[in-house]
């Protein structure tokens, strides 16, 4: 977190700098008015695109955590016998792995009382009481692939 807090700042002030520089040139009449507007414009659409991106793509943890995506979710699946959804598939994949309610809340984007139904759905479907009961059950059923090691 205090890496990207840096990394903005930092480019922030070479934008800004950047940007009193053209002022500056504007100001002694060495850069018409259109190009200094052409520097606010590019300025302003850099960092419109960047923070975009910061803020639209996925954590750097996301992609080795997220299940798998459809392909391989298709190999480690075997008959969904408990006819569970594709999120409640998710979830039970990430009970799996090991994460709490609320760490499967965060890597879903959805609320914890969210993942918390999902849980009792499983729970029920599955007809069984407790997290490992679901897993070792998913995986003696071939839904989830055997534990390794």
């Amino acid at each position: 977190m205090w890496r990207t807090v840096v990394l903005f700042g930092i480019s922030l002030a070479v934008l800004l700098a950047l940007l009193k520089w053209a002022e500056y040139m504007f100001f002694t009449r060495d850069l018409a008015l259109e190009a200094y507007i052409g520097v606010v414009g590019i300025f302003c659409t850099l960092l419109g695109a960047w923070i975009g991106w910061k803020l639209t793509r996925p954590k750097a943890g996301i992609s080795t955590n997220t299940p798998v995506d459809e392909k391989e979710a298709d190999t480690f699946t075997g008959e969904n016998k408990f006819n569970l959804s594709p999120r409640e598939l998710e979830v039970l994949q990430f009970i799996a792995k090991g994460f709490s309610y609320q760490e499967i809340a965060d890597q879903l984007s959805v609320s914890l009382s969210t993942v918390k139904t999902h849980a009792s759905n499983i729970f029920s479907k599955m007809d069984v009481q407790r997290r490992t009961q679901a897993v070792m059950l998913a995986q003696k059923t071939g839904l989830l692939p055997p534990t390794k090691g």
